[in-house]
This record gives C-alpha cells, structure tokens and sequence, in this order.
C-alpha cells in the first residue's frame, strides 16, 4: 500500500472510530426532559401487570385454574380462538392475496375497509354481527329460513364474532409478506406452464409462511381475548358462550381470585405471544 493509501487509512481510522463511539454514546445517553416522562410511562404501563402478579393467590392458583367453571371457560376458549384463526386462515390469506397481487377498483377503500375492524369498538361490531347474522338480520333471517342455522347466542357465534376481530391481523400481516416477496417466481412458474393457482399453492405459499405463522398467532391471541363483540353476539352463558375474557369480568364481581387466576393465564398467553413474535417484530440493535 502507498503512503498515500495508508495515510488514508489511517484517516478513515481515526475519524471512523470516534464517530462510532459517539454514535454508541449518542445512542446509551438521554436527555433528562425525555428519560424522566419515558419512565413514568413504563412505569404506567408496567404497574397494573406487576399489580396482578403481586396480587395473585399464587397457593390456590392450581385449584382456581381446575375448577368447573373456570376449565370449561378456559377450555370454549381456547377451542373458539383455533376455530376462529382457522377460519380466518381460509378466507383471510386469499384476501390478502388479491389486495397484494391484483389491480381492482377501489382497492384502496376495501384494505381500508378490511382492516375497519382494528379500530371498530368491539360492541359496535357485535352490534353489526347481529343485524348482519342475527335471527332477523340482512343474512341471518335467510340462514334461518333456509338451513335452520341460527348463529347468536351459540358456540358458533362466538367463533363468528372472534373471527370478525381477529381476520384483520391475519390479512394485514399477509398482505405485507406478499409485497416484500418478489412475484417473478410466481411468474416464473407461470411460463412454466402452471396455472396461477398452483404457482401459488407450490411457490408462493413456501414463501410466505413465516407471514402467515405470525398472523395466525396474532388472530388467536387477538380472539383468544375478545371480549366485547362476543358479549354483544354470543352472549355470556357458562359451558357455551362464556370465554376466558367474559369469565374474568363475571368473577370479578363474585370471585376476585379466580378474576385474577384467569387474567394471569391471559397475561402468559399474551407474553408467549410476543416471545415467539420477537425474531419478526423486534428487530436487533
């Protein structure tokens, strides 16, 4: 190497190395008008999960948990969440693939219209779910009519109604995996001579897995906690309508530990969420 090379080295190490050092510094420091209204909001938001957990009957949590009532909540819940994240693996990938892979008018207005339910109160979509799927409703006095089928106030109205809130997290995270995928090999495949379908099926559902695994879990943790359009379709009635989150505000009022014991067992499903999220949410410093 030349000297002038080296000197130019040697330059580049010298203002490189203390520029990262201050980068690193610039990074660990805060200023105090920010590091002290920052902790008081960990702290706001950390003090009613460490409430519960100070709070909690740690001694009778086993008994709470393996009683009637609370395992048949426990059990309607976790069965309605899978059922309601499946359905909304059957009708929501394909959704998202249209919104992703294909031009229609007003495609902009129907991903806003999809994803209305994120900040829908829950009470308003359950009130939507009964004039839509009621007895008498826009639907539901046809279902009625015709199969018999009758959705409100039963198992598979809570299904309905946790599927109606949890579709979007699926869709949205979905959707954003098929654009950040390249559509040449879809293309690719269709030169091939496959149809789109199949190029789909063999090469695109490959693709977007990881997407599709991490909208799923998000969907059943987002039903797994529904509360408000359920109460509002399907009613609170023990053995079956009455989830985790509807369990909780009922004992709440008669039994505060049991309130407590469910909550906690929400709070580790909530928690075991985010930890299996971390590699795609959280990204490395």
């Amino acid at each position: 190497m030349t000297d002038v090379g080296k000197s130019g080295a040697a330059a580049a190490t010298l203002t490189g190395g203390p520029q990262r050092r201050r980068v690193r510094s610039g990074r660990r420091g805060a200023p105090l008008p920010l590091l002290a209204p920052g902790i008081v909001a960990l702290a706001f938001l950390l003090l009613p999960l460490l409430a519960l957990l100070v709070r909690a009957p740690w001694t009778s949590l086993p008994a709470q948990l393996t009683s009637p009532d609370v395992w048949q909540a426990l059990q309607l819940s976790l069965i309605s969440a899978t059922a309601a994240t499946a359905v909304s693996l059957v009708l929501g990938v394909p959704l998202a693939w249209l919104l992703a892979r294909t031009d229609f008018p007003g495609r902009g207005f129907v991903r806003a219209l999809v994803t209305l339910p994120l900040v829908l109160p829950p009470v308003v979509g359950g009130v939507a779910l009964l004039l839509a799927l009621g007895r008498n409703g826009i639907v539901g006095q046809w279902l009625d009519a015709w199969f018999g089928i009758t959705l409100p106030f039963t198992t598979a109205g809570v299904v309905v109604a946790e599927a109606f809130v949890a579709m979007p997290f699926l869709v949205i995270s979905v959707e954003g995996t098929l654009r950040a995928a390249d559509p040449r090999f879809e293309e690719a495949a269709t030169t091939l001579g496959a149809s789109r379908f199949t190029a789909f099926r063999r090469v695109t559902l490959p693709l977007i897995a990881p997407g599709i695994a991490a909208g799923a879990v998000l969907a059943w943790a987002r039903a797994l906690g529904e509360f408000g359009a359920t109460i509002t379709f399907a009613g609170n009635f023990p053995g079956r309508t009455q989830t985790m989150p509807l369990a909780v505000y009922l004992a709440l009022q008669n039994d505060p530990d049991a309130a407590i014991s469910l909550s906690l067992v929400l709070l580790a499903v909530s928690i075991a969420v985010l930890a299996g999220l971390r590699d795609r949410w959280v990204t490395a410093s």
